[in-house]
């Protein structure tokens, strides 16, 4: 009778575990001899019906010149995903943008890598494309120039670069 009780109490403490949603993905930066794991700015649902909490960015110190790798889990990979990269020119104070996208399911990580050694990256965002599309005030898909649906972001990670302008110049 106590084995039945035992197993059956097991049994629904798998079925409770089970049936609860899987936690909001985490997006894994690493620069500069350092890691951090971000929480999505925000996150929705595939057809962006329900979204969680916001989060904040997190924050890396990356040196001019140095590499970011970007690691994104299995459920994010196996959807369409863009990564946008902001650089600075720490000597000119310019600003350039790479934005890379991927669709085919098979890119887990990305390393944003600077244009010249006097570049940092400054911001990396990385975004997943959901199911849902744009549509106007009276519910007509967004199209682009090509005839396209406008895509929507369904999550949003973010790092910035803590660096300090002192730290750039040693």
């Amino acid at each position: 009778m106590r084995r039945a009780v035992g197993a059956l109490l097991g049994c629904a403490a798998l079925f409770v575990t089970g049936c609860s949603a899987a936690p909001d993905p985490e997006v894994t930066f690493y620069a500069d001899g350092d890691t951090t794991v971000a929480a999505p700015l925000i996150y929705c649902d595939e057809v962006l019906k329900e979204c969680g909490d916001e989060n904040t960015p997190v924050n890396l110190d990356v040196r001019p010149g140095m590499p970011v790798q970007v690691s994104v889990p299995g459920n994010v990979a196996d959807t369409p995903w863009v990564i946008i990269v902001q650089y600075l020119n720490t000597e000119t104070g310019e600003e350039s943008v790479d934005q890379r996208a991927f669709t085919d399911g098979s890119r887990h990580a990305y390393t944003a890598t600077p244009p010249t050694p006097q570049d940092r990256v400054a911001v990396v965002e990385v975004q997943q494309i959901g199911a849902a599309y744009g549509v106007d005030a009276q519910g007509n898909p967004i199209v682009d120039e090509h005839g396209q649906p406008q895509l929507v972001t369904r999550g949003i990670w973010s790092l910035q670069n803590s660096a300090s302008p002192d730290r750039d110049r040693r």
